[in-house]
């Protein structure tokens, strides 16, 4: 009788261990691969995904709502080609009507994000909201790549409504800072943030992009003499 193993099965020979080993190590290689693609970074460049409104509603902060602000976004990503896009308004509302408060953060999907000129602004919702997004006068651009006025230009129109706290969560204190969910051209406030991220103080809220101060009111006027316009951010899902 020919030699057997403890367990009844033939021993196993070197070229079946060969080709074990060999699949277990092309399945290692495999699986080291895909970690190390998951881990790195996007490209510098690519196709536009993120946007500074060049024109607000002329309604002040009356955008519609926030159905009206993102028909807004959608309207002039179609006006530079960029309408095959789902766009989405980074604007934070407070709960209303038996409804959700909603955070600006959770809008936008999970990124990278890149300007009208191709350069990367964030990788993804932490970096945009840490201290390591590319976020600048020369970077937060328009639909058609223009650049914001900002501290210094005249006019002034840096400000830009986000309703929102620095961590892209709804802007909370003793009032409301959504100009009534984006419904009111009147009376109210809305937080914005700074697109040059530059201020009338060297201190972080001065330099935040999206949680900078509260506008003096919800009207063109009121907008205009805090230092904006009425635009505001678009970021594609």
């Amino acid at each position: 009788m020919g030699a057997s193993s403890d367990n009844g099965r033939a021993p196993t020979t070197n070229k079946e261990e060969i080709v074990k080993r060999h699949a277990l190590m092309t399945t290692v290689v495999a699986i080291a691969a895909l970690t190390a693609c998951a881990s790195m970074p996007p490209p510098e460049t690519g196709p536009m995904s993120f946007f500074v409104t060049s024109t607000g509603s002329g309604n002040g902060a009356n955008l519609g709502g926030l159905d009206g602000a993102d028909k807004i976004c959608q309207a002039r990503a179609n006006a530079v080609n960029a309408g095959n896009l789902t766009w989405r308004a980074y604007l934070s509302t407070s709960a209303a009507g038996g409804g959700s408060a909603v955070n600006a953060r959770d809008r936008i999907g999970s990124g990278p994000w890149y300007n009208a000129k191709g350069v990367l602004i964030a990788s993804d919702l932490d970096e945009l909201h840490g201290i390591n997004h590319r976020m600048t006068k020369q970077t937060a651009l328009t639909e058609t790549g223009g650049v914001v006025n900002g501290r210094g230009d005249t006019p002034n129109q840096h400000d830009i409504l986000t309703g929102s706290n620095a961590e892209g969560k709804l802007a909370t204190g003793d009032k409301d800072l959504t100009c009534n969910n984006w419904t009111s051209s009147g009376d109210g406030s809305a937080m914005v943030g700074h697109s040059d991220r530059m201020g009338l103080r060297n201190d972080v809220p001065s330099q935040s992009w999206n949680a900078a101060h509260p506008s003096r009111g919800c009207s063109q006027d009121a907008l205009i003499s805090t230092g904006g316009n009425g635009y505001f951010y678009c970021f594609a899902r």
